[in-house]
């Protein structure tokens, strides 16, 4: 069989909001990005038998390592920002895990929520290009399951392996020095900041990305949907600033709708990002 167009690796979760839940994780958001942009689409996650398969569209190849419980955050909002509490974790996904006839994909994102994909599986594919969302490897859990920040002690071959790396504001604090130096050191780099757009950088050089405004509803995945987005735009064109440029018209689009209810087609992304051109 011939490798998706676009893997996706990292736990599928069970976010409650309030009196909701949801299925998350970014490497679903991920993939159902990647999928409304028309790409054949595989996943490799781990859950239990709670989570609810079949809302995945059925085009994408889902390849779950078994797990006894599906990964399950608990979200609230303060106003410093969202505060998380893990309630199960599923299994962790090596190497091992990934089908041989995916290697070959053109698109590969690695995008743990709490530590689960090992990082080295970014050097089983060799023929395309690999990107990182790297929130999961910057955070652990307290002994009551509250989600804090870590160091991130990178590892050397990772960062040999990734085109990408895409991280967030609030996953990197206190960390702002180390960020650079691992942007310095990969082609394309890019520091997410919600409203106020994005920092881009290519071969070590900052360029600011400027957001397109949204009406925002539910800002979960956004981060994940301008990771995907990016990598599908980039692979196409060729070109990092209007890649970027796509990725922030596509997060602001998935925030004005309930999960990924809000998710850009492509008609419905060139459609945005022609209009994010006119008002440069």
């Amino acid at each position: 069989m011939s490798a998706p167009d676009f893997v996706a690796i990292g736990h599928v979760t069970l976010d409650r909001i309030g009196d909701a839940t949801r299925p998350g994780g970014a490497a679903l958001f991920a993939a159902v990005t990647a999928y409304r942009l028309g790409l054949s689409v595989g996943l490799l996650t781990s859950h239990g038998d709670d989570f609810p398969l079949d809302l995945i569209p059925s085009q994408i190849e889902v390849v779950s390592v078994p797990a006894a419980d599906t990964t399950r955050f608990e979200h609230r909002q303060d106003p410093q920002g969202r505060v998380s509490h893990v309630r199960a974790a599923a299994g962790p996904l090596a190497k091992a895990d990934v089908p041989d006839d995916w290697r070959g994909a053109a698109l590969t994102l690695l995008a743990p929520v709490l530590d689960e994909v090992e990082p080295m599986i970014a050097t089983l594919f060799t023929d395309g290009a690999v990107g990182a969302a790297a929130q999961g490897w910057l955070r652990t859990t307290a002994p009551d399951g509250l989600v804090v920040g870590r160091p991130w002690q990178t590892p050397e071959p990772l960062l040999h392996s990734v085109q990408a790396l895409f991280l967030s504001r609030e996953d990197i604090r206190g960390q702002e020095a180390a960020v650079v130096q691992w942007f310095q050191r990969i082609p394309v780099g890019v520091l997410t900041a919600d409203r106020d757009g994005a920092l881009l950088f290519v071969n070590g050089e900052r360029y600011d990305v400027r957001p397109r405004p949204a009406r925002e509803i539910d800002p979960t995945g956004a981060g994940d949907v301008f990771a995907a987005t990016f990598m599908v735009q980039y692979q196409r064109d060729g070109d990092p600033w209007l890649a970027a440029a796509a990725a922030a018209c596509a997060g602001s689009l998935a925030v004005e709708g309930i999960g990924w209810s809000s998710l850009a087609d492509r008609p419905t992304l060139d459609a945005s990002l022609a209009s994010y051109q006119r008002h440069e």
